[in-house]
């Protein structure tokens, strides 16, 4: 750590910039390698086939050059479209300048701390400060490729929320620190304030039954949302036509035939022996682990209860399931609490966005994955603002689960609002 600090600040920026365009140069060739219709677009695969038959020169070198090489692969645009090749470059470009600026954001202006934490110099934070960067230089990536996929072809691959939620929860179980920070509950009235991490139960306390050994509800809810999890992601297809005895034992059949199956369970039992090895062993790290195990199944059971009560009153799919593992992956990285503000601002941002695509392309569709990727960025980049807005509300304590059930329950009225303005807005620009 003292070896990195001892770069000067330019000097690292500099790093920061070419680390971030082959950052973004990697998420281009993971945003045309993952997408359901693949494409050679990117320097980094294979080049298409049908390049030499349209006689346009083969690759090279400077190709790969992040930034730069797209304007030479403009020549290419013959077999993939008129200025295929400027949203890459803005990728890569926005990828170099926004890791730089991310670092001085977090780690110079330690903008992400409580704003009593925030003294200049103060090496003891340094070490969290740099992973819990590490982590969301991580989550932002994987943000931003299922962002594009969606965009394109609205869907996002598990290739990207899976393994995100996978090693969200890993490095929740060995370093709980690189959650969002918070000020840890005082003990005492006149006790100074401690840098704490955002628990199950932040802004407050956490009570003793969700501790580690010997408390086993605390077990069995971590769990419950492990196998829940993996449950949700198999291929599972429920028929209402034989009565329940004979769906069921139809269900089961078509779900035991499939590899993913029991892949998903051997998964599930791996996980279930890591999950009580730190319960058993390790105090702090199941207040991090717990933490992102509750995020992650809290945040997609909520995303998944709005899509199936969107799909009902709108009569078609509203939401596909890509989101609700987009979300699951957000809840094990970001903790409950965050994703509930993530999708309290995204519907606005969609819903203004919505209308001017209406407006101006006339298209009724538009891939909400975006807009929770734009709001869960914009609430980390705030965090301590929108924490310091956020805690009174998350001091209610069970009362919030009565509030997102009220949400939930109004959920339907304000579809048929919102589908009567649209139908309305459609008339009248006809």
């Amino acid at each position: 750590m003292n070896l990195l600090l001892a770069i000067p600040l330019g000097g690292r920026m500099i790093l920061l910039f070419v680390l971030g365009a082959l950052l973004g140069g990697l998420a281009n060739l993971a945003t045309y390698r993952l997408a359901w219709n693949n494409r050679c677009i990117s320097p980094w695969s294979k080049p298409d086939p049908r390049l030499s038959k349209l006689k346009i020169p083969g690759r090279n070198l400077f190709d790969r050059v992040p930034i730069w090489g797209w304007l030479g692969l403009a020549r290419e645009a013959p077999l993939h479209g008129r200025g295929f090749w400027i949203r890459p470059m803005m990728v890569e470009l926005f990828c170099a300048f926004g890791l730089a600026w991310l670092y001085y954001w977090e780690i110079e202006r330690m903008a992400l701390l409580p704003e009593v934490f925030r003294q200049p110099g103060k090496m003891i934070f340094m070490p969290m400060l740099h992973l819990q960067f590490a982590v969301h230089t991580l989550i932002m990536w994987l943000m931003l490729v299922a962002s594009l996929i969606d965009a394109d072809e609205k869907t996002i691959p598990d290739e990207i929320t899976v393994p995100g939620t996978l090693f969200a929860l890993l490095i929740a179980g060995i370093y709980p620190l690189s959650l969002l920070p918070v000020t840890a509950p005082a003990g005492m009235a006149a006790a100074p304030p401690k840098l704490s991490f955002l628990t199950i139960t932040a802004p407050l306390k956490m009570p003793a039954w969700l501790g580690g050994r010997p408390e086993t509800a605390s077990l069995m809810i971590g769990l419950g949302c492990c196998w829940l999890a993996c449950f949700a992601l198999m291929h599972r297809r429920w028929h209402a036509r034989y009565g329940l005895l004979r769906d069921f034992a139809i269900f089961w059949k078509r779900l035991s035939r499939k590899p993913s199956t029991w892949w998903l369970c051997a998964l599930g039992l791996l996980g279930s022996v890591v999950i009580a090895a730190v319960w058993a062993f390790n105090a702090t790290a199941w207040e991090g682990l717990i933490t992102a195990l509750v995020g992650m199944a809290a945040s997609a059971g909520i995303i998944w209860a709005i899509r199936v009560i969107a799909s009902t009153v709108m009569r078609r799919e509203a939401m596909g399931f890509g989101d609700v593992t987009l979300m699951a992956m957000l809840g094990a990285f970001l903790g409950w609490q965050t994703c509930l503000i993530i999708l309290f601002f995204a519907p606005m941002c969609a819903l203004a966005v919505g209308l001017v695509v209406l407006l101006l392309k006339r298209e009724h569709e538009i891939p909400f994955g975006p807009f929770l990727c734009m709001s869960a960025t914009a609430v980390i980049v705030h965090w301590a603002t929108i924490w310091d807005w956020a805690t009174p509300r998350f001091e209610l304590g069970l009362l919030i689960p009565g509030v997102v059930l009220g949400c939930l329950v109004l959920l339907p009225v304000m579809l048929l609002i919102s589908r009567a303005i649209r139908i309305m807005v459609g008339r009248i620009f006809r």
